[in-house]
């Protein structure tokens, strides 16, 4: 039997063995505890389970799930760093702590605004231990839903960098069955937020997004195909906006904070109080102008202000005398844009033909093509375009359907003009003529309706108007006082060419006035006095030519006298050439107007037409865009959703940008392909547009309401239109309206 002191040698001997044996063999440390033999702790371990990637495919802004499990294997409590790749970047990292034996789920999200395949890694920062995947990223496949946004608005439309905004639309389900809608927010084409809209049947409700401002500039937000936008300015600043509403273009002097200013004008400042002052009354030279109010609903000419939003002041003039509408053209000039002219008078929407026995008013004519000569001195490329634009200040719709710029090359020595429109033709009349202007005759003598000379004031292009009358100012619906200008020009026996140059324009007159003249005709047909045949209400302007026995014979409706431009006076062309009788005896014409149309200069060239070259630029770019956010037009209907418009404006087809006050089209033309003029040439600028115009009913419309529809069409009779015609409701026609005019205003 062994001592108690035997035995314990002994277990020591058998420790000593065991370690050595363990050494020796490379596997494992036993420990003897009390008689048992165990097993030393397993460091942390982590499995990672394959990643589940949801969607594996995807749509551009969708939001794809990435998920995988994570497993300690390992004895004791442990921490570890993973990173998610997407092709190779690092998108983001997440850092865990696990206990033994225990699982933790671990998600990831990304978007992606790109078509493509990806490749995504979940990897272990202290090992080589990874697991990963992809998915792809396609276009979104077009929109089943019927659910349509409209009215986009950023609140506010100013703000500071890193700022909340609020970006609000209609959102209209104009079905009898519930539907959805997936809403995409995106910023500068980054997709910020996505949210699914379930509607109800026939529901119309405002949807809204918050978003964080970035950096200072313009930032373009859309929902879905809808854009709008906001402007991120200097801390402690806001953008203050001056311009006037009402009797032309023509800057408008003021004061701000004891300045002197003109309008346009704005301007970063900072925030605080400011006080500005207008004239009352003004001249702009064709009459006087009355201060009416400001937008903020003030009525004096002299407020106080305080800037502390982004600030448009709109300062309103009633017209005396005079009268300007129609889109506004400015060009870019260098260093700014200049404003050339208001355009397409002959676009007018509301031309009257006659009245029926009936009392029923008739309406006739409209052409929106318009001719305008730049002046080349102004107009300068800008980073390889010649950059214009064309904006409504004024309450009226426009319907801008094409825009060209010729490009005309005439030689040394002469210079170049083109026809104009009469509201009465149909289609692109307008052609260029070239003028010598050293030759240039002088009428013999220019009488007006009243017997009165008028020859001074014509002889020179000095801003000296003919006298003239207007025909809404007559007393009697069967005796309309015309505007009328009659001159002999002499003996032009020898003249193979005989061309008129022309400087003038049209001075409308008072709404008011246009109202009572109507009266007449309407209180003739109550009364029974209208004739059978009808009774013409405004008379087209015509020329006639004087005949050997004494008699006045109107000229073919295709050479006759177009109405000039309102407010800024042209410079146009007449082509005489072959119009008189061959056995006439004095070389006499006659212009009758009912409008009030009058003269600065008139010349008569009877040069030969000289070999011109002409270019045709169509825009590379348009693009429709807010110029105001803050509107007082009562204007309704589907207009043209903001954005890229080039296509709608390279030809004249009946399919418009549709717009309303406070909107401008910034047209872009390249200038890539343009060589310098030959030798012995020199060079104009001629802006073509075609464009309708509809002014309020309470103003000068009359006979439709202030909406977009219905839509004018260059073959209608007159607008308002019978029911026997219509707009080309055809499948091209049909798909422009669903693609481009979703921009509804109620």
């Amino acid at each position: 039997m062994l001592s108690r002191s035997a035995v314990g040698k002994l277990k020591a001997i058998l420790v000593i063995d065991l370690i050595i044996v363990a050494a020796a063999a490379g596997a494992y440390l036993y420990l003897l505890n009390e008689g048992a033999i165990t097993g030393a702790a397993k460091p942390a371990e982590f499995a990672l389970t394959p990643l589940t990637i949801s969607p594996a495919s995807a749509y551009i802004g969708d939001t794809v799930s990435i998920t995988l499990n994570v497993t300690n294997v390992g004895d004791v409590m442990g921490n570890d760093t993973l990173n998610l790749l997407v092709n190779g970047q690092v998108r983001e990292t997440v850092n865990f702590t696990l206990p033994s034996a225990e699982s933790q789920e671990l998600e990831f999200s990304v978007i992606e605004n790109n078509v493509g395949t990806y490749t995504v890694k979940v990897s272990s920062i202290s090992t080589d231990n990874y697991v990963e995947g992809n998915f792809t990223v396609t276009e979104p496949p077009p929109e089943l839903s019927k659910i349509t946004l409209s009215e986009i608005r950023s609140t506010p439309y100013e703000v500071w960098p890193n700022s909340t905004l609020t970006v609000t639309a209609k959102a209209h389900n104009p079905t009898a069955e519930p539907d959805r809608l997936t809403v995409r927010v995106t910023v500068d084409g980054v997709v910020v937020q996505t949210t699914i809209l379930e509607m109800n049947a026939s529901e119309t409700r405002t949807i809204s997004f918050n978003i964080t401002a970035g950096e200072e500039g313009k930032h373009i937000v859309k929902l879905n195909s809808l854009q709008g936008s906001f402007v991120v300015v200097k801390d402690g600043y806001h953008t203050l906006t001056i311009n006037r509403s009402g009797g032309g273009s023509k800057s408008l002097p003021f004061t701000l904070n004891g300045e002197d200013l003109g309008t346009p004008y704005q301007a970063l400042l900072p925030v605080g109080t400011y006080s500005i002052s207008v004239p009352t009354p003004y001249s702009v030279g064709t009459g006087v102008l009355e201060f009416t109010s400001w937008s903020t609903g003030q009525t004096s000419p002299s407020i106080t202000f305080e800037l502390k939003d982004r600030l448009i002041l709109v300062c309103t003039y009633t017209v005396i005398s005079g009268y300007a509408s129609c889109p506004s053209l400015y060009i870019w000039n260098g260093t700014g844009y200049s404003y050339v002219t208001d355009v397409s008078n002959p676009g007018w929407l509301g031309y009257i033909s006659h009245i029926s026995p009936n009392g029923t008013i008739v309406f006739g004519g409209g052409n929106p093509y318009d001719y305008v000569k730049l002046d080349n001195s102004i107009l300068k490329a800008n980073n390889g375009y010649f950059d214009m634009t064309l904006a409504q200040q004024w309450d009226e719709l426009f319907y801008l359907d094409s825009a060209q710029l010729l490009i005309v090359d005439h030689p040394v020595g002469t210079d170049v003009y083109t026809s104009m429109t009469n509201y009465i033709n149909k289609g692109s009349t307008g052609q260029i003529y070239t003028v010598t202007n050293n030759t240039l005759l002088s009428p013999i003598s220019a009488v007006n309706e009243k017997g009165q000379s008028i020859l001074a004031q014509i002889l020179a292009k000095d801003g000296v108007f003919s006298p003239g009358i207007n025909g809404i100012e007559s007393t009697a619906w069967d005796n309309i006082t015309s505007n009328q200008l009659t001159l002999d020009l002499g003996d032009l026996s020898n003249a193979k060419n005989v061309k008129l140059i022309l400087t003038g324009m049209v001075d409308w007159g008072s709404a008011d006035t246009y109202y009572e003249y109507l009266e007449l005709f309407k209180t003739a047909a109550a009364l029974g006095l209208i004739p059978a045949n009808g009774a013409e209400i405004m008379p087209a302007p015509y020329m006639e030519v004087l005949a050997a026995n004494g008699t006045w014979i109107r000229a073919p409706q295709d050479r006759q006298i177009p109405l000039p431009s309102d407010y800024n006076a042209r410079t146009f062309t007449v082509d005489l050439t072959g119009i008189f009788p061959a056995d006439v005896i004095e070389y006499k014409v006659r212009f009758t107007n009912f409008w009030n149309v009058t003269y600065d200069y008139i010349g008569i060239d009877t040069t030969a037409q000289q070999d011109i070259t002409i270019t045709t630029l169509n825009p590379s770019s348009a693009l429709l865009s807010q110029w105001w956010d803050e509107i007082y037009s009562n204007s309704t209907g589907a207009f043209t959703r903001y954005g890229d418009v080039t296509e709608l404006i390279q030809v004249t087809d009946d399919m418009f940008i549709v717009g309303r006050q406070g909107d401008q089209v910034n047209l872009r033309f390249s200038t890539a392909n343009l060589t310098d003029p030959a030798d012995g040439m020199v060079r104009d600028y001629f802006f073509v547009v075609a464009c309708w115009f509809k002014d309020p009913p309470g103003a000068w419309g009359y006979g439709f309401d202030y909406t977009v529809d219905p839509m004018p069409y260059l073959a209608m009779s007159g607008y308002p239109y019978t029911s026997a015609e219509s707009y080309p409701y055809d499948a091209a026609h049909l798909a422009y309206i669903a693609q481009y005019n979703t921009r509804i205003i109620s």
